[in-house]
Order: structure tokens, then C-alpha cells, then sequence
């Protein structure tokens, strides 16, 4: 088990190409591991984790760019990345080096800016990950990147489109864009998460 992190990081996600914007602002444990951020940032945004994942950003060297998420040694055109669930955060994320991009879903191609906010202490009476900010619902799954967003939109705000009932059917009856309440959003155990993808 973890030891509990007296430090905690503050990060503003916000989803490329859409607007207006979709934005999440979290506190995760200081000792997170990439894979672990990744599970918070998919539960604050209300993705469902059903697809590969990517962070990008400059290595604290200042030279080389690093790419942290799912190893796949078998596929003949992967490139090097970094196993998330063996790298911490800490190691990447300073004053100096406050950004990263956050790819989920390689046929959508769902890009998020990541900004690095600070470090604080960690309070006794508040649970953590947390989310303290945001606003607008994330877009479905699946849904086509920020082109299909768009267009499935314009349907469900149209009664007499022909795909109309379809389309609404489809993302389970309704769906409100400029729907979200921080409040309302839970977090997964990053360790359970992570042996529901990988564990025999």
C-alpha cells in the first residue's frame, strides 16, 4: 500500500478544439503515479476508460520529450512509451515544467491541455483525488472527436432532424452540454482500476 503523500498537486484539464470550453480543475496525492492521474482525469472529465491513452511532455531535463501510458512492445509502429503505472508525477511536474498533453481515445483523438497549478498540503478533512472545479459534460464516448461532437450536437438540438430520436437513444435519452457538478463526481482506486485492465 501507498504511503499517504503530505503534498498535494492542483491541475486544470481542458479539452482541446471545443468550445465552449471543457475544463476540469482536480487535487490528486503528490506520490500519484502517471497511471494514476490518468484514472482521475478520466472520472473528473466523465470518460469511461475504454480506450488507449497518452501523456506528452518535456522531461525535467529540458531536452527530450517523454511519452508516459501504455506500453505496447507487439505493435510494429508503437514508439517508446513509458509505463504510467511506474513513473510519478513528482518526477515531471515542477514550477519549471508546468505543462503536458493528455490524449485519450487514438481514433477520437480527445487532446487535453494539462496546466500544473502548485503544490499545497494535504488537509485531514478532505478526501483525495477531489475535484474543485469545472464545467460542461464531457462528450460521449465514441462519438467521433470534436468533428462528430459537433454534429451530434446540432442533431439533439433539433427535434426534426431525421437521426434526432436515434441519436438521443443512443446516448441513453438525454444529454444536457453545459451540464456538470464537481460535487457529483467520484473517483476509482487507480490499484483497482488498473488490475480490472491488466490483472490475470
Amino acid at each position: 500500500m501507498k504511503r499517504q503523500s503530505q503534498q498535494v498537486f492542483q491541475f486544470k484539464i481542458t479539452l482541446n478544439e471545443i468550445a465552449p470550453t471543457i475544463w476540469r480543475r482536480i487535487q490528486v496525492p503528490g506520490n500519484y503515479s502517471f497511471w494514476d492521474l490518468h484514472v482521475a482525469i478520466q472520472d473528473a472529465m466523465g470518460w469511461l476508460d475504454y480506450h488507449l491513452h497518452e501523456f506528452e511532455l518535456k522531461h525535467p531535463d529540458g531536452h527530450t520529450i517523454v511519452r508516459i501510458g501504455i506500453p505496447d512492445e507487439e505493435s510494429a509502429w508503437s514508439r517508446e512509451t513509458l509505463a504510467g503505472w511506474r513513473v510519478p508525477i513528482a518526477d515531471y511536474f515542477t514550477e519549471a515544467n508546468r505543462t503536458a498533453s493528455y490524449t485519450y481515445d487514438f481514433g477520437d483523438t480527445w487532446v487535453h491541455q494539462i496546466e500544473f497549478e502548485g503544490i499545497e498540503s494535504r488537509s485531514p478533512q478532505k478526501e483525495y483525488p477531489r475535484c474543485i472545479g469545472g464545467e460542461r459534460a464531457c462528450p460521449p464516448e465514441d462519438v467521433g472527436g470534436d468533428g462528430g461532437y459537433e454534429s451530434f450536437l446540432e442533431i439533439i438540438r433539433d427535434p426534426e432532424h431525421e437521426e434526432h430520436e436515434r441519436m438521443l437513444t443512443w446516448v441513453g435519452g438525454e444529454f444536457d452540454p453545459e451540464s456538470f457538478d464537481p460535487q457529483e463526481v467520484t473517483f476509482d482506486d487507480p490499484r483497482e482500476r488498473w488490475d480490472l485492465s491488466f490483472g490475470e
